[in-house]
C-alpha cells in the first residue's frame, strides 16, 4: 500500500521564496498539514521544488494543492538516483483552483531525488503558491 515517502529526513529545496521571507512563506509550509500556511515563490519562470529522500523510493502519486490564480499550468516531474542525472518521469497538467489535486505516476523507476518543475504559472508574474505537497509511494528495497 502506498503511503507518503516524505519524512523528517527528506531534504527539500525550492527555487525561490517571495521577498526571501522564509518565516512567512518558506518551503516547510508545504509539509506542515496546516491549510492556512503555504510556500509562495517569488516571480519568474520555471519555479521548482526538489526533494531528496533518505533512501530510494518508487513513486505512485503526486498530490498538490495550489492557490487558485497562482497554480502551475504544466509541471514536469523528474527523478534520479543519488549521483545520476534527472530524467523526466511524468508530465502533469493541474487545474487552476484551490482543491487538492492528485496525479497518478505510472511505471516510475526507483529514485533518491525528485524535482517538480512548475513550467509556467497562471499568475502573470510567474509566482506559484503551494499549500500542500505530498508524494505517495514505497521504499524501494
Amino acid at each position: 500500500m502506498a503511503s507518503s515517502v516524505i519524512c523528517r529526513e527528506t531534504q527539500s529545496r525550492v527555487s525561490s521564496v517571495l521577498n526571501r521571507d522564509v518565516k512567512q512563506y518558506g518551503k516547510k509550509y508545504m509539509f506542515d498539514c496546516n491549510e492556512e500556511t503555504c510556500w509562495n515563490s517569488d516571480q519568474g519562470e520555471c519555479q521548482w521544488v526538489s526533494l531528496e529522500f533518505p533512501q530510494s523510493v518508487t513513486l505512485s502519486e503526486l498530490k498538490v494543492q495550489f492557490q487558485g490564480g497562482f497554480s502551475a499550468k504544466t509541471c514536469k516531474l523528474e527523478g534520479c538516483l543519488k549521483d545520476g542525472d534527472f530524467t523526466v518521469i511524468s508530465h502533469i497538467y493541474p487545474e487552476d483552483n484551490n482543491s487538492l489535486q492528485s496525479f497518478p505516476i505510472q511505471e516510475a523507476p526507483a529514485v533518491d531525488k525528485v524535482k517538480i518543475i512548475f513550467e509556467n504559472s497562471a499568475d502573470f508574474f510567474g509566482r506559484i503558491i503551494v499549500y500542500s505537497l505530498d508524494i505517495l509511494g514505497e521504499n524501494a528495497s
